[in-house]
């Protein structure tokens, strides 16, 4: 049914604590699992956006204004809207696996290990709509 949810495909959250967040696929399940029986996807979103940035701004305040928090979830796709957008993620696919969200120790480093690699995406420029704010 739904083939164009793969990975590194970007989406919106509609329901729960980060609806209207923006979140990119990280690994799908198309039939479900024994535990989900239901079609969902691990995804990793931004909580927190970095904030907006201007030339007269120190280094310090900067640094701390491009702050990027993760979160780490999984979600049914009827909760999830695609978007035209995607992302290359190689180095986050490696840091989040199933089991990955079992433990809150393991948990815990990878979303640390989310959050440095797309805090590095963020300040080389690249995917620019990824981490602005959704308005409308």
């Amino acid at each position: 049914m739904a083939k164009f949810l793969r990975g590194g495909k970007v989406v919106i959250l509609l329901q729960g604590r980060y609806a209207g967040k923006k979140a990119v696929i990280v690994k799908n399940f198309d039939e479900g699992t024994a535990e989900r029986p239901y079609p969902h996807a691990i995804v990793a979103g931004i909580e927190r956006y970095p904030l907006k940035v201007t030339r007269a701004m120190s280094n310090k305040k900067v640094a701390a204004r491009s702050r990027v928090k993760p979160f780490i979830k999984v979600v049914n796709y009827a909760h999830l809207m695609p978007t035209r957008y995607s992302l290359e993620l190689e180095d986050i696919k490696t840091a989040v696996t199933a089991d990955t969200l079992q433990e809150p120790s393991q948990r815990t480093a990878a979303k640390k290990a989310v959050r440095a690699s797309l805090e590095k995406r963020y300040m080389a420029g690249k995917n620019k709509w990824f981490f602005t704010k959704l308005r409308f």
